[in-house]
């Protein structure tokens, strides 16, 4: 099996070093005891704890970096799922960062308007190796937006993926999975550009 030294390791993005990155999973993870509870708690408070905004997306360097989004109230799935493999790496526990082009059939007519297209390019999932296996966690929509939608908020247990539901509570198509772009280290920021 590849090493998964680069899966632990601290970047300019992932900056597990970062003393408020620190300070917030500790916070975080207190009252769980294995890493797997450590994951489920970081995971809920990134997911509620930050409203999903895509509206605002930044690419700055500086502004992609995990520990900017403890500076906010808001993030995209960029962010938020960067924010989570960066705690997770704080812990231990090797993460990356997978990227999706995805296609959102439901409350996007603000946000198609602003982008010209329905199909949301370079979509943030975080990857987390955790029982000998790599699992998808996608901490992105907080349960309030979902609840407005009528979705279902989507959970994780540490177990099984926790990727995007192919349909909302009435059997409407939700979200549509159009390209996958794989796995990294570290956020591809020229690539993620480039798209």
């Amino acid at each position: 099996m590849k090493s998964l030294s680069p899966y632990l390791k601290t970047t300019y993005f992932l900056d597990a070093d970062h003393p408020a990155i620190i300070q917030y999973t500790k916070e975080k993870t207190e009252e769980a005891l294995t890493p797997t509870e450590k994951v489920v708690a970081l995971y809920y408070a990134i997911r509620d704890g930050f409203w999903y905004n895509p509206s605002k997306v930044s690419l700055k360097k500086e502004d992609l970096k995990a520990s900017h989004l403890l500076t906010k109230e808001a993030g995209y799935c960029v962010e938020k799922s960067n924010l989570l493999a960066t705690c997770a790496r704080v812990l231990g526990i090797p993460s990356r960062l997978s990227f999706s082009n995805v296609t959102n059939h439901l409350g996007t007519a603000k946000l198609e308007k602003i982008l010209k297209t329905n199909i949301l390019v370079f979509h943030g999932c975080a990857e987390l190796y955790l029982d000998d296996k790599w699992i998808k966690a996608t901490p992105v929509f907080n349960k309030e937006l979902c609840e407005k939608l009528g979705v279902a908020p989507l959970p994780f247990n540490g177990k099984e993926d926790a990727i995007f539901q192919a349909y909302d509570r009435s059997g409407n198509k939700y979200m549509e999975y159009l390209h996958d772009y794989g796995h990294f280290a570290d956020l591809p920021f020229a690539l993620m550009v480039q798209e």
